[in-house]
């Protein structure tokens, strides 16, 4: 089921007609939405008469675009060359174990965080490296990256208490 059925809606109108508007409007959609789900898009493509396979095409093609629930923090592990050198295996491991992840796993049940691989993140002299949100970490130790956790969650709990 939708969340925000009418402002889904609004944000259709707001595009239709208009030359070239899918990825703009799959951009507010994903806001208002968090990801885009298959019912999002069949919807999408129902009441905009744009074809599902186009929607979906564009939605999986360009990274910007969720298909599943993401966490509140998006926790993007280098695996770039400087990175794989440095470590960043151990790191990516050390990342899954502290927030539960099994094989396959990219959130954590909690819903605070979703990890993400990416090939760079230009940022090799920092290398293994890491960035949360917009936050970049580097020269992590299994130690360094369980306390950056650590204290995202702590913070987290302590906005929740106010």
């Amino acid at each position: 089921m939708l969340k925000n059925k009418k402002q889904i809606d609004e944000v259709i109108y707001k595009f239709i007609g208009k030359k070239g508007p899918l990825i703009p409007l799959l951009q507010e959609i994903q806001s208002l939405e968090g990801y885009l789900s298959k019912e999002t898009m069949r919807y999408v493509a129902d009441k905009s008469g744009i074809h599902l396979a186009k929607i979906y095409g564009v939605a999986t093609f360009y990274s910007m675009f969720q298909l599943k629930p993401q966490g509140k923090h998006i926790v993007r592990i280098c695996k770039g060359t400087a990175c794989h050198v440095a470590g960043a295996n151990i790191i990516s491991d050390t990342l899954c174990n502290e927030l539960g992840l099994k094989e396959g796993e990219e959130s954590s049940e909690d819903g605070l965080f979703t990890v993400m691989e990416v090939a760079c993140l230009g940022c090799c002299g920092l290398a293994p490296a890491m960035m949360i949100d917009k936050d970049v970490h580097g020269k992590l130790t299994p130690e360094k990256t369980r306390l950056v956790i650590h204290e995202i969650r702590q913070a987290e709990g302590a906005s929740h208490e106010s």
